[in-house]
């Protein structure tokens, strides 16, 4: 008898309610941009009631993270469904991962980053996430700013 083959990213860890606000909306913002085009269009739709003016940036630099990550992955990312309120394990490394880095742990974030792509990459992935960590940190809903 043979097992079928399963990848562990996918396994439910927790639940989307039950992680700090920026990375539920790191994981939401991850899901949608899994969508295809047309989560995509709601991310944009999303990003601009909450974020007003800085969406279109805030866009692009999601879209940069996000295809950067999944370009140079070391394996396939899993994610849960959108409206799923599980939290999967590569859904929370990479949700951790960015509050890392938008919170100066820099090092840490780079460890991490080396895990999910390869070396050569962290560090621009790293800047990246930086990035987009802060600006969702600016966000109404989140009500830090830095």
């Amino acid at each position: 008898m043979s097992a079928l083959p399963r990848n562990p990213g996918g396994a439910a860890v927790g639940r989307l309610a039950e992680l700090p606000p920026l990375e539920a909306r790191v994981v939401r913002c991850v899901r949608l941009w899994s969508g295809g085009p047309q989560g995509r269009a709601a991310l944009g739709d999303e990003l601009a009631r909450r974020h007003g003016n800085g969406a279109v940036g805030l866009a692009r630099a999601l879209d940069d993270l996000l295809g950067t990550t999944v370009r140079y992955a070391r394996r396939p990312l899993m994610g849960h469904a959108l409206d799923c309120p599980c939290a999967g394990s590569d859904e929370c490394v990479f949700a951790r991962f960015v509050a890392l880095a938008a919170e100066g742990a820099r090092e840490e974030a780079v460890l991490i980053a080396t895990l999910i792509v390869r070396a050569d990459i962290a560090l621009g992935l790293t800047a990246l996430a930086e990035s987009v960590g802060l600006s969702l940190m600016r966000g109404p809903e989140l009500r830090l700013i830095r």
